[in-house]
């Protein structure tokens, strides 16, 4: 019998509009266990992988679950770059919802917080990088765009429903660049060139150096 994550890297890449050719993947072979350490109460997994049919898209080795905590700290990145975590909103995830995103001003800090998502529910989730447009300081402070239009150097807001490894900005700052938005948007997310284990953390490296630090966690009293 197939794996779950079989299944749903099969519909992943049925649903991508991105991708120009529907190929079924292979079996994904999970040979790691599913938590390599224990630290501070959480059993701790790097059990992340990238399939090398869909290069763009990292996910779980094993289904995320209730109560899980998925830490994503991103090292580096550019500046018209942002880290998405998508889950399917449909069963055969030709739709996703958009769970969390980060930019290049999330990185550092004192404050993880903004790293760590809770999960709320099993389903099916995956992370992957968009390029988009560098916003233009052309029209800040102007009429319609007073407020948003080169006042910030990205965009903030996104549709929260939309097909998988699509990222769609929406509000005013996305409609003074609409014309460059539109190319983007269809354009295919950044490529995986390198991944690799540290223990019990998943490290990915994308096309340009772009950098991201992955792990799952869960309360070892719920094993």
């Amino acid at each position: 019998m197939k794996s779950a994550c079989t299944l749903w890297l099969g519909s992943l890449a049925l649903a991508s509009l991105v991708a120009r050719a529907q190929t079924t993947l292979p079996a994904v072979k999970v040979t790691a266990p599913a938590y390599s350490s224990q630290h501070g109460g959480y059993l701790i997994s790097g059990d992340f992988k990238v399939d090398p049919r869909m290069p763009a898209v990292v996910f779980p080795a094993q289904a995320l679950v209730k109560d899980d905590i998925l830490s994503i700290e991103p090292i580096r990145l550019q500046d018209n770059e942002y880290l998405v975590l998508q889950e399917c909103a449909s069963a055969d995830c030709h739709q996703a919802s958009l769970v969390r995103f980060w930019k290049s001003d999330d990185i550092g800090g004192n404050d993880a917080r903004h790293n760590r998502v809770w999960i709320t529910h099993e389903n099916k989730y995956f992370i992957w990088l968009k390029r988009l447009p560098e916003v233009s300081a052309v029209g800040c402070g102007q009429g319609l765009f007073n407020t948003t239009a080169g006042c910030s150097s990205h965009f903030s807001s996104f549709q929260q429903i939309s097909p998988p490894l699509i990222l769609i900005p929406e509000g005013d700052l996305a409609a003074f660049h609409q014309d460059a938005l539109q190319k983007a948007i269809e354009a295919d997310p950044v490529h995986v060139t390198q991944q690799t284990h540290e223990g019990s953390t998943y490290v990915v490296i994308y096309e340009g150096g772009s950098t991201v630090r992955i792990r799952r966690m869960h309360a070892a009293h719920d094993n």
